[in-house]
C-alpha cells in the first residue's frame, strides 16, 4: 500500500487495527414465495432495521466481532432493531466487496444492509422505515465507534 512506505510498521499496524469498515450494501428480505431460502429465524423483514449479513462460506465479511462491535453501536445509539441475515448453507447467494477488503487489509470489517425484495429486478422493494434505520445507524457509527472500539479487549 501507498502510505506503508511513509509510516513505520508499528503506525501501519496501529493504523489497520483502529480501522472498521462497514461494506453495506442491500439485503435480500424474505419474500413469501421463497421463504425456504432462509434459515428460520434468520429472515429479514421489511421495516424490520438493518441487517447483518452472515455466511458459513465466507460470502459476507461478518464475523463474532465485526457484528459485535455493530450492534454495540446500535445500542449505545438507541437504534431501532437490527436483523440477522443467514442463507442456507446449501442455497447459494450473493457476496459483497467486504470479504474482498477484509482479507487484502486486514482490516475488521462487517456486511450489513437494509432489506429489500426482488434485488437486481425492474421493481426493488424496500420500507422506508429501514432508510431510516440505516441512516441513524450510519450516524451512531460516528459518534459512537471509538468508544465501543477502545472498550474491546485482544
Amino acid at each position: 500500500s501507498g502510505l506503508s512506505g511513509t509510516l513505520s510498521s508499528d503506525m501501519h499496524s496501529c493504523i489497520l487495527r483502529k480501522s472498521f469498515i462497514l461494506s453495506v450494501d442491500q439485503a435480500h428480505a424474505v419474500h413469501p414465495n421463497y421463504a425456504a431460502k432462509h434459515e428460520r429465524g434468520h429472515g429479514p423483514l421489511l421495516n424490520g432495521g438493518v441487517v447483518i449479513k452472515r455466511n458459513a462460506n465466507q460470502r459476507y465479511s461478518t464475523n463474532l466481532s465485526s457484528g459485535h462491535v455493530l450492534r454495540e453501536v446500535a445500542r449505545k445509539g438507541w437504534i431501532g432493531p437490527l436483523q440477522d441475515f443467514v442463507v442456507r448453507n446449501d442455497c447459494g447467494c450473493g457476496s459483497t466487496i467486504g470479504p474482498i477488503i477484509a482479507s487484502n487489509t486486514g482490516i475488521r470489517t462487517v456486511d450489513a444492509g437494509m432489506p429489500q425484495l426482488s434485488m437486481h429486478s425492474i421493481r426493488e422493494t424496500m420500507g422506508i422505515a429501514d432508510l431510516t434505520h440505516g441512516l441513524q445507524l450510519f450516524k451512531a457509527f460516528y459518534r459512537h465507534f471509538r468508544e465501543v472500539d477502545n472498550k474491546l479487549v485482544d
